[in-house]
Parts: C-alpha cells; structure tokens; sequence
C-alpha cells in the first residue's frame, strides 16, 4: 500500500456512528477482556487506528470511550482488548454487563496521526495494554508477508500482565519485564542500548501505554536516535 492507494480514502475522512454485535467475549485476565465485533457497515482500517464505543441508558444518558483494534484488516471481526478500569463505566459494563450478541453503538476507524501504513519500517515500544495497537501491527505485517517492517519492544511488570504474550513472544517481539527476569534478561525497564539496538532502518516509532510510561519510553526512543518529529506517542488510561 501507498499513501495514495484507495484503502487510504476509504479509511480516511468522517466516519459515522454504526452498531456492532459481540460476537466472542472472554477474559484473559481479571481485569481484561477481549471482545470480537462483527461491525455493521465496517470501513477498512489501518492498524494503529480505534473505535468510539458508546452506551446509552434509558433515560438517553450516553458515556464513550476510544479502544484500539487489536486485529489488522484482513479479519472479519474487529478485535478490541479492554482494560477494566476502577469505577470506569464503559470498561466496567463491557467486562461485567455485556454479553455475546449484544449490540453496540460505534463508531470508527478514527486516527491519522498514529495509523501505521504498513510499508515505513517502524518501531513499537508498548507498555501493559497499549501492546494492542502494535498486535493490530504485527498481524498486517504478517499477512502481507513483511514481519521485516516492524520491530517491537513490550514492556510488562511480570509475564502474567503482559496481553498477548505468547502472540507476541511467537512474533518475535522483544519483552522487557521490569519485576520479573528470563533466561535472556535481567528485569528492568528497557534501556538505550537494548532500544538503539532494535532501531535498524526504521523511519517511525510508535509508543503507546500509560502516561507515565509513554512519556518514560518516548524518551528513550530519542536518546536512542530516532528523530522526535519520527516519535508517534498514544497516551491512555486515568491520567490521560
């Protein structure tokens, strides 16, 4: 793909608000879980890009909140991994309330800034959820036969905390675990060296996580080299 093939028309401009049912739900972990949507009147989308999802009560009280995709444009079903926040009403209804074949309001794809167009080598550095949008990444590279493309750093306390481990693990991903050591790392946050050394040919760097996390790792993609007009950061969570 280029920035001028049709993909990047349909995916770009205003988007409305459609409906999508829960097709899948589980819970990979206590307070994560993971929805498949079969989205109605779906737009092609890039990865890196998310959904509004919203909720309405009787009384017309509505509350949204923005989740990435987690699967890349090929699938069927849009994938989103969402972490159930303390007293947060859209995460805690999507995790407690919500069930399959429920349907939803959305709306999306949404995001130009931090889409990867899926031919720039880049690099993630991803901590705790905000490994999804570099999972969304890593599958279109895979099924457009260029893993190449993409290098990725996932950073996690333990092995228990980190979504998509073993996916990422399978991918080749480089997982830094700060409370937790391997056979192959001592536990730590990822350092300059580790990140200077991931760079390679890559011309963009993605950072997602916590606010504290993403301003920690953008950071550290720069002192490791890489051009802070090339940094492209997604901040989420309570203090985002």
């Amino acid at each position: 793909m280029t920035d001028e093939d049709p993909f990047d028309a349909l995916a770009s401009g205003p988007t409305a608000w459609t409906t999508g049912r829960i097709i899948t739900k589980d819970l990979p972990a206590p307070h994560l879980v993971r929805l498949r949507m079969l989205v109605d009147d779906r737009r092609r989308h890039w990865p890196g890009q998310h959904y509004v999802i919203r909720l309405r009560a009787p009384d017309g009280y509505t509350a949204q909140r923005s989740y990435s995709a987690a699967s890349d444009d090929s699938d069927p079903l849009v994938e989103f991994l969402v972490e159930r926040l303390p007293d947060g009403e859209v995460s805690g209804f999507l995790a407690d309330v919500a069930e399959v074949g429920d349907v939803l309001e959305m709306r999306g794809p949404i995001g130009r800034w931090f889409r990867w167009d899926t031919h720039t080598p880049a690099l993630c550095l991803v901590g705790g959820t905000g490994v999804v949008p570099a999972v969304a990444m890593l599958r279109a590279a895979r099924h457009l036969g260029r893993p190449d493309l993409l290098r990725v750093m996932a950073v996690a306390r333990t092995p228990e905390e980190l979504p998509y481990a073993e996916e990422l693990e399978r991918a080749g991903a480089s997982i830094a675990y700060t409370r937790h050591s391997t056979s192959a790392r001592t536990a730590g946050p990822p350092t300059k060296a580790e990140i200077t050394g991931l760079l390679g040919e890559a011309q963009l760097a993605y950072v997602c996580g916590s606010s504290r996390f993403a301003s920690f790792a953008e950071d550290l993609v720069i002192e490791s080299g890489m051009s802070p007009e090339a940094v492209r950061v997604e901040r989420f969570g309570i203090t985002a």
